[in-house]
């Protein structure tokens, strides 16, 4: 498909799905941030713009989705952990999810490799790697750039993405096919840094130093000339949005999710 149309479909729950004795091709697991954060929603509605574009059938929990259990078990909650995960697999399971596509790294690792363990068995794959897949198949073609032909861009490694699945060409691929200029930071692929929010320090306060990792990330962003930070995860985007701001520069540097960036390039 060479053309692609927004199109203002209704998202469907899968409740609604299994009321029409349907089954979607993909499951989209939205996430926390995805439904809560202000930000990461517009990463949310970029990907939904994507998917019903190329006519994918999908489905989302809504309503019955919870936590992963992801921030429980990095603080050392392991109780909390389970119950959240059980409860989703139950619900999961009962709808005979098969294929899960996520925008979170982090609900990313938590389904494809901690679910498991507890009864929950699914390909689970990141969006990243859903968008590149549906290049290969010549179902999304973003030939051309639109308006981030010739762009110099730079990508962050999520630590969930890169150091614990092994995903780093999957990103890269689908920038490149937008006719950008990829520019890599001094530390990248397996030797990338942290943004400074893994292992639930996101939500706490940074002990006492000089530097804040996300300041040092973002610096290294800086340093390579790219007008956007192309990131894949919404703690990322948060450590990379904040770092920006504190170095005044977000008037002159983007920090865009890659479904944002897909879904600009076809005018979505």
């Amino acid at each position: 498909m060479s053309t692609m149309e927004s199109k203002p479909n209704k998202v469907n729950t899968m409740a609604e799905m299994a009321a029409q004795n349907k089954q979607p091709e993909i499951l989209f697991w939205v996430g926390c941030a995805g439904s809560y954060d202000q930000r990461y929603q517009k990463v949310t509605r970029a990907l939904v713009k994507i998917l019903h574009a190329l006519d994918i059938s999908f489905a989302v929990l809504g309503p019955e989705e919870s936590c992963t259990g992801d921030p429980a078990r990095r603080a050392g909650n392991e109780f909390l952990f389970q119950m959240q995960a059980i409860a989703n697999i139950g619900i999961l399971n009962s709808y005979q999810i098969k294929t899960i596509v996520t925008a979170c790294p982090h609900c990313f690792n938590t389904i494809k490799n901690e679910y498991p363990e507890l009864g929950g068995e699914y390909t689970v794959l990141h969006h990243s790697t859903f968008l590149q897949r549906l290049i290969d198949e010549g179902r999304l073609v973003l030939k051309g750039g639109g308006n981030f032909k010739g762009k110099k861009i730079t990508y962050h490694d999520s630590c969930f993405l890169g150091r614990a699945n092994g995903i780093y060409e999957a990103p890269r691929a689908l920038l490149e096919e937008l006719d950008i200029e990829l520019v890599e930071m001094k530390r990248c692929g397996t030797t990338g840094l942290c943004c400074g929010a893994g292992g639930a320090q996101m939500f706490k306060e940074p002990e006492a130093g000089k530097k804040d990792i996300n300041i040092e990330r973002t610096e290294e962003a800086l340093d390579t000339g790219a007008s956007i930070i192309a990131s894949a995860c919404p703690f990322c985007m948060t450590m990379l949005s904040d770092g920006v701001k504190s170095k005044e520069k977000e008037e002159e540097i983007e920090v865009l999710d890659l479904a944002e960036i897909v879904a600009k390039s076809k005018g979505l």
